[in-house]
């Protein structure tokens, strides 16, 4: 039963590695205050968070970095390989890795049968958006030569649409799970 179980899991995370890279086909919206564009990919993300268990969600995401990282062109925009790891997107790909086992863990262990929409929803909101804006900033601040302060100011510009993304990610979850189980 264990197998079954695992290979279920397994399989999750590849259809969402692959929604990843269906999402990398919608070209970012450029902001032109900081050279980070809002992109649709991090919906991937926080569904992995929200669907997956921790270890399969960030097993999906460290399988698209890989791709990406072995250079697929696999972003958006058409982008790919190590270089974008360690321009100023490299925090926000390094916050994507950690955002579904942050999100993953805090709702095992907040194992309530019926969890509230706002409270899964904040949960999310801080450790899908929050952590990864704070991740990108902090590596953002340092490749743009950009004081710390100014690297977060300017991530305001992602919190409305990252927030209807963190809704739309807990609401599909969420019937997703009710159809499921």
């Amino acid at each position: 039963m264990g197998n079954k179980r695992a290979l279920k899991e397994l399989i999750q995370a590849a259809m969402i590695c692959a929604l990843l890279i269906i999402f990398g086909l919608f070209p970012g919206i450029p902001l032109g205050i900081i050279p980070v564009a809002i992109v649709l990919q991090n919906l991937g993300v926080m569904l992995a968070g929200e669907l997956l268990p921790p270890r399969y969600g960030t097993l999906a995401v460290l399988v698209f970095l890989l791709l990406v990282a072995l250079g697929l062109p696999l972003l958006s925009g058409g982008r790919g390989g190590a270089a974008s790891f360690v321009g100023p997107t490299g925090g926000y790909l390094i916050g994507w890795l950690i955002a579904p086992a942050l999100n993953g863990w805090l709702l095992t262990v907040s194992r309530a049968p019926k969890r509230a929409w706002w409270v899964e929803f904040s949960v999310a909101a801080v450790s899908m958006v929050v952590v990864v804006d704070v991740i990108g900033a902090i590596f953002l601040a340092g490749q743009a030569h950009m004081p710390l302060t100014a690297a977060l100011l300017s991530n305001l510009a992602f919190i409305p649409g990252d927030l209807l993304k963190v809704a739309l990610a807990v609401t599909i979850a969420r019937r997703l799970r009710q159809v499921l189980h």
